[in-house]
């Protein structure tokens, strides 16, 4: 989600400069070209506003405007938080289960609105809305199914003479701060894992999908949650330090940008607060020399164009091998250009539009100044001639590695394309970032590709795959990719007491 010269987060004291120069509004109707904002993924209404405006980034319209809330309304959440928690912890999981499962079904029920309104709010495509909202029912029914045995209290092997174990228990209401990118899923790899374990959420979503921020609370309210055991909370960046200040708040997590990670972890460790963040990454593709060309490079445009480029562990960088270099550009070029780019309410419509016009007009600063720097543009290249923000797939080759795709991180449909002489070349062009969030390595030689990930210095490594969140795995990076862990057995666990209790034997009573 973020890149490391541009301030992608909107919240907090690291943004607030950039907040200023958007002159105190966000785009209106009709004007949809208000001025740069220095690109923000993650956005956030000025400090000054009462009002969130949900504008649709393929037309410009307005779609809707929702009150702020108050900071009295904030504390009112609080409240509801902390005393809903004291009832929930003492929930039994079998009950959690039934309840989890009921949102999975919620989601199923409603897949066509949800979807819908992702489409409008983001512009994501319609047929990737609903698989998002399926991937959401399947993280529900994941935890629903695991949460118990992720958290089972575990016997520790100490002495003949005393026994041990550690239980996992709640730490009561956890602030998430999300982005627009994957407005459903980022909240339910939050939502699911936590609400098992017994603590109760926090919503402050991106100021763009506000809408999609109470749908989500629709969702676990039609599904049984108790009212203040998930609450989205429509504020702006000034007031979320209170909120992280507030002893009420255990906890907080954020994907987003690494400024405002830096933000966030700051003030919450002012506070001695767990804090787990994702904070987007440069993924690397790698090709290497005995690589299934025309598969790989399907593949390829698949990882760089899901969801309109705009992905954190999107594929950015494709480093390959000179063997297959020039046969690969070709395939590569070809399949590019084969996605469609519309109107992301149509079913044939694979591209979208980026989710505001300074998000499109940043990303084509970032190609401008790499061809400069000497790379070739071999598909796209310019913004298309149409109302609403869209770019359309672009691919730069002979990329130096010098050049903003190659040492920033590219959040649209814009592939850089480099050419490696060896093995190690490619892991060290890979490596040589400042991220480290996901790559992938393809070849046919699976033995190979195996040794080859595990020289990558990333969270989330794939061979002839992908980069992708399965709640089945732990999802996280390094370095300015953030720490902590999201899904699986690791994410339920990052925000729980693990508390350590010895039994001593033959002080109180014999042990049989």
């Amino acid at each position: 989600m973020g890149r490391s010269h541009l301030n992608l987060g909107s919240y907090l004291l690291a943004v607030q400069q950039v907040q200023r120069r958007l002159e105190h509004r966000v785009p209106k109707a009709g004007n949809t070209r208000s001025g740069k904002t220095a690109s923000m993924p993650l956005y956030d209404a000025p400090d000054d506003l009462t009002e969130m405006e949900s504008i649709n980034p393929a037309t410009g319209e307005q779609i809707e405007s929702y009150d702020e809330h108050t900071e009295s309304d904030i504390d009112d959440a609080l409240d509801r938080a902390s005393e809903t928690f004291e009832e929930w912890r003492e929930t039994s999981f079998a009950h959690r289960q039934t309840l989890m499962e009921n949102a999975a079904d919620v989601l199923r029920e409603n897949e066509e609105k949800y979807a819908s309104l992702m489409t409008e709010e983001m512009g994501k495509p319609i047929e990737q809305a609903r698989s998002e909202v399926e991937k959401c029912a399947w993280g529900c029914e994941y935890y629903a199914e695991t949460a118990e045995e992720h958290l089972q209290d575990e016997v520790i092997g100490t002495q003949s003479d005393a026994s041990a174990f550690v239980s996992y228990e709640p730490l009561g209401p956890v602030l998430a701060v999300m982005p627009w990118n994957f407005p459903f899923w980022q909240v339910f790899r939050f939502v699911a894992p936590n609400l098992c374990a017994g603590n109760v959420g926090l919503l402050k979503h991106a100021s763009n999908v506000p809408g999609c921020a109470l749908a989500i609370e629709e969702v676990l309210e039609e599904a049984g949650f108790p009212e203040g055991a998930f609450t989205t909370l429509l504020a702006g960046s000034d007031k979320m330090n209170d909120v992280i200040d507030d002893r009420r708040v255990k906890a907080v997590t954020l994907t987003g940008s690494e400024p405002a990670g830096r933000a966030v972890a700051k003030r919450a460790g002012e506070n001695l607060k767990k804090t787990v963040l994702e904070l987007g990454g440069s993924d690397p593709f790698v090709v290497l020399d005995d690589a299934h060309v025309a598969e790989t490079a399907e593949k390829a445009a698949q990882g760089r164009l899901q969801n309109s480029g705009q992905s954190c562990i999107a594929a950015k960088r494709f480093i390959v091998h000179t063997d297959v270099y020039d046969e690969f550009v070709e395939k590569f070029v070809e399949e590019m250009d084969s996605w469609t780019v519309g109107d992301p309410s149509a079913e044939d419509t694979q591209v979208g539009p980026q989710a505001r016009e300074d998000l499109l007009e940043d990303l084509h600063e970032q190609v401008e100044g790499t061809i400069d720097a000497g790379a070739e543009c071999r598909l796209g290249g310019e913004p298309l001639d149409r109302e609403g923000a869209f770019y359309p797939p672009t691919v730069l080759v002979d990329v130096p590695t010098d050049a903003p795709a190659a040492t920033e991180e590219t959040f649209g449909p814009a592939a850089a394309v480099f050419e490696v002489d060896s093995e190690e070349e490619a892991l060290e062009l890979a490596n040589d970032t400042s991220f480290g969030l996901g790559a992938s390595v393809w070849t046919s030689d699976l033995e190979r590709g195996e040794q080859f990930a595990r020289g990558f210095e990333a969270g989330c490594c794939f061979v002839n795959e992908v980069v992708k969140s399965d709640p089945r795995v732990p999802f996280g990076g390094i370095e300015d990719s953030g720490y902590g862990r999201e899904l699986s057995e690791h994410g339920i666990r990052e925000f729980v007491n693990r508390k350590t209790v010895w039994v001593q034997h033959g002080l109180g009573g014999d042990v049989e």
